[in-house]
């Protein structure tokens, strides 16, 4: 098994140090978030930073042979698009390495490291409690990042409820960090329908959608209740093919268990 290591030049570390916490990475027990695809841990560096370490599930059988020797790891499109994220002035958490793991024909494991950023909340807060403080006006500035992305050219194709911390930075301003950034797409211009299908993941609550359609009919120019109905055209088509895969997937246990 051979090892790719890559470190940013701007950050202080060290390509022995990252190579050191992956050699021990099973025996770290600080989580950050457990899952059955990915992890993602946590540790601090001799910088005395904390840096958060997320270790990609190894790819199946195809995607073994397809990213080893066709497509770009999710590890370093986090990364590299941390960096093009960061260049372009918007806020993500400070990408560090990355790291993969292969062998002469397949592709193993792959991590990614960046800083960890202690956030108030994520947008899922606002969708589960409709009486989160402030909550209006964080939908608003949240609308308003949103919309200098898609100016950017920027369409972040996991725009969901957990993937943008928000931090408050000063009483009624709010700061956002993308995070999850292996699925993203850069275009010269976005076109309106683009724009509006970049919004369908975040809530499945009509009255957020209203609030941040109304917001974003005014920095687009456009008329409001073209924007809501568009908006919510997509957030209701996205709830639909959602539920669907759900069925599929709970039928589709039902019927392994019964055998």
């Amino acid at each position: 098994m051979s090892q790719k290591i890559v470190v940013n030049s701007r950050y202080q570390t060290t390509a022995e140090e990252i190579k050191n916490i992956i050699n021990r990475f099973d025996s770290i027990q600080e989580y950050v978030a457990k899952g059955d695809r990915n992890s993602i841990k946590k540790i601090k560096l001799s910088n005395q930073k904390i840096a958060t370490i997320k270790s990609f599930k190894i790819p199946n059988i195809v995607n073994k042979y397809v990213y080893r020797f066709f497509r770009e790891s999710k590890a370093q499109r986090s990364y590299d698009y941390a960096k093009k994220l960061i260049d372009l002035g918007f806020l993500t958490p400070y990408p560090i390495a990355y790291v993969e793991q292969t062998t002469l024909l397949q592709f193993l494991n792959s991590y990614y490291f960046c800083e960890m950023v202690e956030a108030d909340l994520t947008y899922r807060e606002m969708v589960h409690d409709k009486h989160w403080p402030n909550r209006t006006e964080i939908l608003k500035q949240f609308t308003r990042f949103t919309y200098e992305l898609h100016e950017a050219g920027i369409e972040f194709l996991d725009h969901s409820p957990g993937n943008t911390l928000i931090k408050q930075v000063e009483e009624n301003k709010y700061e956002f960090y993308l995070v999850d950034l292996n699925r993203m797409n850069f275009h010269d211009e976005m076109d309106f329908d683009t724009r509006m299908k970049n919004f369908s993941r975040l809530t499945p609550h009509q009255e957020m959608v209203e609030i941040m359609a109304k917001e974003y009919a005014k920095l687009i120019h456009k008329e409001e209740e073209d924007v809501i109905q568009a908006m919510w055209q997509k957030t209701t088509e996205f709830q639909e093919k959602f539920h669907l895969k759900q069925q599929r997937k709970k039928k589709l246990k039902s019927l392994i268990g019964k055998k």
